[in-house]
């Protein structure tokens, strides 16, 4: 990039500095964001294929979670890596329908590109997105119904329908009401509002068994196993401590120096060490517990006194784990021995260690307050378990949504072919070439339908006009069957996403379309050449001794 001063260039950017302009920046920028939406579109709904992911150290996922599949592809365009950002907003959010999310900006980006062909200006085309994103929350607002949180069966129908196409169509049902019993027991009511912290529930997995052998667990599971085989591997009744420093002996901070002149000294040196240990195993037997969960390390003659004691001692707990356990037994996290008192004890039914899947792991169950539940998902391989863990993340999430938002739509591309039809009216009531945005914008949510048929094996043309007729007539949860490739009422089908889904996607898909549509110039400025063999030169300067090229004449 130079500019022109009196015959001589001026040079603004870094020589390599690469610029793209104009209508060559947008196509580049389209093309890419298209190629990702395209990687992820055949994933999408319930005949969707999966994805073999391999890394640079041979590690696999294979998975037909869109988050997942565009996370782990080493994506470079700078525009491809915005539509991720839109699927990890939508993961974030709701937990799902981050495919559906990505498609739709591949899509918005496409019909906008006819657009830019008949010379409608960027800016324009922008507006009518924005516009067109507002009144489809508004009609989704419309088309929504309410649903209590206390409805058990509309939550498992969520659930089912959040599960479908993730490959474990066997458990389904039994996965369903599992995920939902989980959220409903993590579910609090503040100021009249429902709110749901995912991140009580803890999900554990351990490869055998199968699918079917996953429980849910009202209370924690620890995967550690008691420090001393003398330990009780059972307590009724535990009282519990949690404990966030070392039972050992500490180190000094000054740098001293003992000597040790005859082996008297040495014994009493080592009785006063044994005492010390056992002066803090004493204040922990005296506090009442008989279960220990300590979150560094326990030292050897230490656990041995503990288990003189009959107490159960777990060491190196997880700091989450640890504050997972004060929730739900009411125990409070000590960090001083000497500062015990009997309201910092929490209380549990029962700790047992079992052994599950060829591991120990301890459960804590029977909480006063079961906050924290936990979940152990079981599955023949790994890969299994961990397809497991995703999908039924997804459908926790969603279940969470619906509990703290209370609406819920129909599935099956119903929202979608309701939508275009209901922004091609209101494109017909605006005046200005925002008008044929809106068109376009109406048109890209068919590509949700469409795909769902073709994913299906289905002729997404026929499906499609099949169903906006009968959207016309008034049936506006119509929908596509994929599995029996009839039009049919969604609602009473039982397929039914949360609202949220539906406006995130499309709002954050609008957002990152009319983002990557406003670039028209694209400055790449190239890195520092790396120093080759130690040298310190750049590679391009081993010549003549770090001259840079093409003056070693003027010397």
């Amino acid at each position: 990039m130079a500019g022109q001063l009196g015959g001589q260039p001026i040079f603004i950017l870094r020589e390599g500095s690469e610029r793209t302009r104009g209508r060559d920046a947008q196509n580049s920028n389209i093309m890419a964001a298209k190629a990702v939406a395209a990687a992820v579109r055949t994933t999408l709904g319930p005949k969707g294929m999966d994805k073999m992911l391999v890394d640079g150290l041979g590690d696999i996922v294979i998975t037909n979670d869109g988050v997942t599949i565009l996370k782990e592809m080493d994506i470079e365009h700078p525009a491809a890596k915005m539509v991720v950002e839109v699927s990890k907003t939508q993961d974030d959010e709701v937990g799902d329908g981050t495919t559906t999310a990505a498609v739709l900006t591949g899509e918005l980006l496409k019909m906008s590109e006819e657009l830019l062909d008949k010379d409608v200006h960027p800016t324009i085309i922008a507006s009518g997105y924005r516009l067109a994103a507002l009144k489809a929350d508004e009609i989704l607002e419309s088309i929504a119904t309410d649903v209590a949180s206390g409805d058990e069966v509309a939550l498992l129908k969520i659930s089912n329908t959040a599960m479908t196409g993730k490959g474990i169509e066997g458990a389904r049902d039994k996965l369903s009401k599992l995920c939902v019993d989980s959220v409903r027991s993590v579910a609090e009511e503040a100021d009249g509002k429902m709110t749901v912290d995912i991140e009580n529930i803890k999900v554990e997995k351990k490869v055998g068994g199968s699918v079917e052998d996953s429980e849910l667990i009202s209370g924690m599971i620890i995967d550690k196993e008691r420090v001393h085989p003398n330990m009780p591997k059972k307590v009724e009744n535990a009282k519990i401590l949690l404990l966030s420093t070392a039972v050992e002996l500490k180190s000094t901070e000054v740098d001293a120096e003992i000597q040790i002149t005859s082996p008297d000294q040495l014994q009493s040196f080592l009785d006063q060490e044994e005492k010390m240990l056992k002066n803090m195993v004493t204040k922990i037997t005296d506090s009442g517990a008989t279960v220990l969960f300590c979150q560094k390390g326990i030292d050897d003659m230490a656990q041995h006194f503990l288990a003189k004691a009959g107490v159960m001692a777990i060491r190196r707990c997880k700091k989450s784990d640890l504050d997972k356990l004060s929730k739900a037994t009411g125990a409070k996290n000590i960090t001083n021995l000497d500062e015990i008192e009997a309201d910092d004890i929490g209380t549990a039914d029962q700790v047992e260690e079992k052994k599950i899947g060829g591991g120990n792991m301890v459960f804590v169950t029977g909480c006063k307050n079961p906050m924290a539940v936990s979940l152990i998902l079981r599955g023949g391989t790994e890969h299994v378990v961990d397809g497991l863990e995703r999908a039924l993340e997804d459908a926790l999430r969603v279940v969470g949504v619906t509990i703290e938002d209370g609406k819920l739509v129909a599935g099956g591309g119903s929202p979608e072919v309701e939508l275009s039809l209901k922004l091609q009216e209101y494109a017909n009531s605006l005046t200005g070439r925002e008008q044929l945005a809106v068109t376009a914008f109406a048109n890209a949510l068919e590509i949700i339908p469409r795909t769902l048929a073709e994913n299906a094996g289905l002729d997404p043309i026929d499906k499609l006009v099949e169903m906006t007729s009968q959207h016309k007539d008034g049936d506006i949860h119509a929908g596509l069957n994929v599995f029996t490739g009839d039009i049919v009422d969604m609602w009473e089908a039982g397929i039914v996403e949360p609202l949220r889904v539906k406006t995130q996607a499309i709002s954050s898909a609008a957002e990152a379309a009319v983002m990557i549509l406003r670039i028209d110039d694209v400055i790449a400025s190239r890195g520092e050449p790396m120093p080759q063999g130690g040298g310190g030169m750049p590679p391009d300067m081993g010549g003549m001794g770090g001259m840079p090229p093409g003056m070693e004449g003027m010397y």
